[in-house]
Formats: C-alpha cells, structure tokens, sequence
C-alpha cells in the first residue's frame, strides 16, 4: 500500500511507547492520526506533543476491550478525518498473573483476553467494514509478541496465549480480505527483536475494577528497571530494540504489503525452527526450557 499525506492512521495504545512510536512516524509521514488510548493523561501528552511538531491528530480515551468504546473511536476517527486507511490494533497488557496455570487467577485471563484479543476483534469489526466500504486502500496492522506469537515464555503464559491468538486472527483476516479481492491488507506485528521499553511492565496501572484481582499478589509487581537489574546481576546483558526501529518497520512492512512484520533475527528463527522440527518429529516441546527466561 502506498503512504501519503492526508490518508488517515488509527493507533491504539497510542499514548506511550510502540503506538506512539507508530503515531509519529505516519504523521512524519503527513499522515492524519487518531490516538486512542485509556490512560487520559498520557494520551493528552502525547497528542500535545504531536501537535507541537505539526502533526494533524485527534485523541481519544478508548478501552478497547469495550466494543461500544471502539465503535466511538471509529465514530470519532471518520467523523475528524474521513476515510480511515491505516488501522494499528496494537494495544496490550501483561496479566499479572503469578505461579503456576492452575494457581492464575482468573481475572488475569480475562482482562489479558480483554485487552488483548478482544480489543484486536474489537477493531476489526468497528473500522474494517468500513474500510472495505469506502473502496480506497488500507492496511491493519495487529500486534502480537514473540512470546506466544511464535513460541510461548512459559513465565508469561497467559501473555503468550493472548498473543498466539492475535496470530491467528491475523492469518484468518489475511485469509478473508483475500477472498473477498479487498484492497486492505493485513499483517501481524512482532515488536523487537529484543526486549522493549514501554509501559507493558507496568500494564497494572491501568486495570480497571472490573477485572480486579480476586486476591492479593503473592509478590510485589516488578518493574522493567529491577528485571533487568536482576539479570545483569545474574550475567546476563539484556539487549533492547528502540521502539522508533519498530515502527519504522511498520511503515515498511505496510508499504510493502508484508503479512510477516518480523525482524530479522537468529534467537526468532531458532525459536521457529525448534517449534516447527517438534511438531513435525511429533515429539514434545522440549525446547520451552530454554525459553524460560526467570
């Protein structure tokens, strides 16, 4: 898909890290954007922000695991800027869950689902209708992890499974658009190749009541700065990808009509290969050992 200024970019979890990140490069690239994120005060930051350096966007507050929330966000995004062109369904939790499956809570699995699959669906369904409608070209851009996208941290299970299901609801889309000869593409997103920094550590912030913990964590939530601390302590330099190299593949990878938005890396495609000679060999999946990260 061509890029070009004035067609109209929807970003969610846009208000730090990879969506904003993505924000401003589409408005870099004279591109309208629409921010949508559920954290008020960040989202008004941001949009000042693009504002101050000549970006032509609009905010707006989006729970995205609401689906009269995203309806309200495509209602506000065509009604600001028309035709929608570029959709990001990028935002995303960690659960918080601790221990073992069988002892998760399971308020961290609905609200990691909430968030993290609903709110990929929920996008689908308010702007790609009306996508396919206006009849003009068009991307979605659906943000997965490594972690479950290609093979699951068994420390983040819940994560991994959230985001094992954005895979395949992107494939499935692919698979729909094409039958149907629309002109919107779709592609699926695999932030890195390294660790990140963005607010996903710290996803608990932003909980809403609803899907409050039935019980009190075991241990303290750890922030993305003691994690590395921990290890570097334990011998172990944690490499980190900046957030701005992602969404530069994003414009790319739409650009150039690529469903896999993977970054070149041996540690992915070992993973890859690992997980694809086990179900092959139909052995079992003795490599998530070395996975486990801590």
């Amino acid at each position: 898909m061509r890029l070009t200024a004035g067609q109209c970019a929807v970003v969610t979890g846009a208000a730090s890290g990879i969506g904003l990140a993505m924000a401003r490069r589409f408005a870099d690239e004279g591109l309208r954007v629409v921010l949508a994120d559920v954290e008020e005060a960040a989202l008004d930051k941001a949009v000042s922000g693009l504002r101050e350096t000549g970006g032509d966007v609009l905010g707006q507050i989006t729970d995205v695991g609401d689906r009269a929330s995203v309806d309200a966000l495509a209602d506000a995004a065509y009604e600001a800027f028309g035709p929608v062109h570029v959709l990001c369904n990028n935002a995303g939790v960690g659960s918080g869950a601790e221990g073992r499956m069988w002892e998760h809570d399971p308020k961290d699995w609905q609200w990691a689902f909430a968030v993290n699959v609903w709110g990929v669906f929920h996008g689908i369904q308010a702007f790609v209708p009306r996508m396919l409608a206006a009849g003009e070209p068009g991307h979605v851009v659906n943000t997965s992890s490594g972690d479950g996208g290609i093979a699951p941290l068994p420390t983040a299970s819940v994560y991994a499974v959230t985001k094992a299901a954005v895979v395949t609801m992107t494939e499935s889309l692919y698979a729909h658009l094409k039958a149907e000869g629309a002109a919107v593409g779709a592609s699926v997103l695999f932030p890195g190749p390294h660790m990140l920094r963005t607010g996903l550590w710290e996803s608990h912030r932003n909980r809403p009541a609803q899907y409050a913990k039935s019980r009190p964590r075991r241990t303290p939530y750890r922030s993305l700065g003691q994690w590395e601390a921990a290890m570097r302590e334990a011998g172990h330099e944690v490499s980190f990808t900046p957030v701005e190299e992602v969404a530069e593949l994003v414009v790319d990878g739409i650009r150039e009509d690529r469903f896999w938005m993977l970054p070149e890396s041996e540690r992915s495609d070992s993973q890859i290969r690992a997980r694809a000679r086990s179900m092959l060999d139909r052995s079992a999946p003795d490599y998530l050992e070395n996975f486990i990260l801590d």
